[in-house]
């Protein structure tokens, strides 16, 4: 499988490259896409990213190309870390209007280019900020089961660290997970934290004591006075700031630590980076881990969380952090028991919270897509159970001629050495391309390349792939793809 990071000069763009390299998360015949834009920095530090990372792990590195449009992303998963992050420095707290503001125009423009050239199969990890905006926009236009944002998952990382230092344990011990919106709004699910030794009692006992007697319902206020107070002292001491953050509860440190972090200057691209991969392991690994990560959600939830000021439960159509079964293709389905008063509350408000936020931004048609039999991949159906075609129709259209397998050749130049066969085999069959036929050429003049032809059937979009990662293999001179002529236009061809 190939994996396509956008923004991928960034500080955590560049981030996930390195570790997605650096972890071997791909093997050497898969493809990582660098990709910047046209004309900007970005664009010209692709091309010193992609030769920094042979540089540096030359030995195991995937094929590595660059992009420079969001029409030329080409992907089996794809990282979206392009966009405007907030200044670091102290004093300067992130304005999530301005981001969603700037960021919002940046995400509908990849996610029309995905929708309108992709496979229809990609799966989608946001990163860049409001994650949760970038998860609208993203299911709105390519379904809502392909796209999750991994800032409930860094939250729960950190969650689950937090609790281990107080239990005297590894992070790998407990479990645990934080939902809601990613940043202040960030909600620690208490009732789901488990620590492997302890049994029910124990455990009840142990969260007890680190909850210090307090609810959730408190934590908003604890927030912004902590953060009043953080930024007083790390004014003149910095060390003394984060001193004071390790005497504070385990919620209360979740919120603050990655904030003050922020504030120092540091940023927080390697933890951020670290927690992308994560995920991005579990799709391309094929397995089905449950992990936490905001999704489009369309009533999975059944009327548990008290929305618009009310005290029952209402079926909730929206983006929220929750904890949720990741696979291959996706996000399958919410795991989510019913929850205590305090932690429905507060992910009622963040629901709310990220809800303005996505209507403001004026970046999504609507919020949450369809997921009802029959919808498309590319936006629900109208009331009757049928493609509302004024708005959806040609985006289905074209996602059906897309995905229409047809026969391509590709004739490839390739060096006279062992090892040339082998890595152009690898390349297909990583990719889940069969050859249908196999012939070799005759050296050419200077007894270095000789000519391999080969045909198979793949839809266009696999085909421009399969045409870049060939091209990147160090043994390839040359490589043209072609469709395959007709036995008419074969025969009736002059011969030259």
């Amino acid at each position: 499988m190939d994996v396509a990071v956008v923004g991928a000069t960034g500080d955590v763009g560049r981030q996930v490259c390195t570790q997605i390299v650096e972890r071997r998360v791909l093997p050497p015949t898969a493809r990582l896409q660098l990709v910047g834009r046209a004309g900007g920095a970005s664009g010209r530090a692709v091309h010193g990213l992609r030769a920094d990372l042979v540089d540096a792990y030359d030995e195991h590195a995937p094929l590595l190309d660059v992009a420079h449009s969001p029409e030329d992303v080409t992907a089996d998963v794809i990282v979206v870390a392009a966009g405007l992050t907030p200044p670091a420095r102290t004093g300067a707290d992130p304005d999530r209007r301005v981001l969603a503001a700037t960021n919002g125009a940046v995400l509908a423009e990849y996610a029309d280019a995905i929708a309108r050239h992709g496979s229809g199969h990609e799966v989608v990890i946001v990163v860049t900020n409001p994650v949760e905006l970038g998860v609208a926009v993203m299911a709105e236009r390519l379904g809502r089961h392909r796209v999750l944002g991994m800032g409930a998952w860094l939250d729960t990382l950190r969650f689950r660290r937090e609790l281990a230092v107080e239990l005297g344990v590894r992070r790998h011990r407990v479990g645990g997970f934080v939902g809601g919106q990613h940043g202040e709004d960030a909600v620690p699910l208490w009732s789901t934290v488990r620590v492997s030794g302890l049994d029910a009692d124990e455990r009840d006992r142990a969260l007890a004591t680190l909850r210090r007697g307090r609810t959730l319902d408190a934590l908003p206020g604890e927030i912004a006075a902590a953060k009043d107070e953080l930024a007083r002292v790390a004014s003149a001491d910095m060390g003394a700031a984060f001193d004071l953050i390790d005497t504070w509860p385990a919620d209360l440190r979740l919120v603050t630590r990655p904030w003050m972090t922020h504030q120092s200057g540091a940023k927080t691209p390697a933890g951020t980076a670290s927690a992308t991969v994560d995920l991005l392991e579990v799709i391309l690994d094929g397995r089905e881990i449950v992990v936490a990560g905001q999704v489009a959600l369309d009533g999975e939830l059944d009327g548990r969380l008290p929305l618009g000021g009310t005290s029952h439960g209402a079926p909730h159509h929206g983006v929220l952090g929750v904890p949720v079964v990741l696979g291959p293709g996706g996000w399958t389905r919410v795991l989510l028991d019913e929850l205590p008063d305090d932690e429905a509350r507060r992910l009622a408000q963040a629901a709310e919270g990220i809800a303005a936020t996505v209507a403001a931004s004026g970046s999504t048609r609507a919020a949450v897509p369809d997921a009802r039999p029959g919808a498309a991949a590319g936006g629900p159906p109208d009331g009757d159970g049928k493609l509302d075609r004024t708005d959806r129709g040609d985006r289905a259209t074209s996602g059906e001629a897309r995905g229409a397998e047809t026969s391509w050749v590709a004739t490839v130049h390739g060096l006279d050495q062992p090892g040339t066969l082998t890595a152009l085999t690898g390349v297909f069959s990583t990719r889940g391309v069969s050859f249908d036929s196999l012939a070799t050429g005759p050296v050419d003049g200077d007894g270095r390349a000789g000519r391999i032809v080969v045909t198979f059937r793949a839809t266009p979009r696999r085909t421009r792939a399969l045409e870049r990662a060939v091209r990147r293999l160090a043994t390839v001179r040359s490589v043209v793809v072609e469709p395959t002529p007709s036995p008419e236009f074969s025969q009736d061809r002059p011969a030259r």
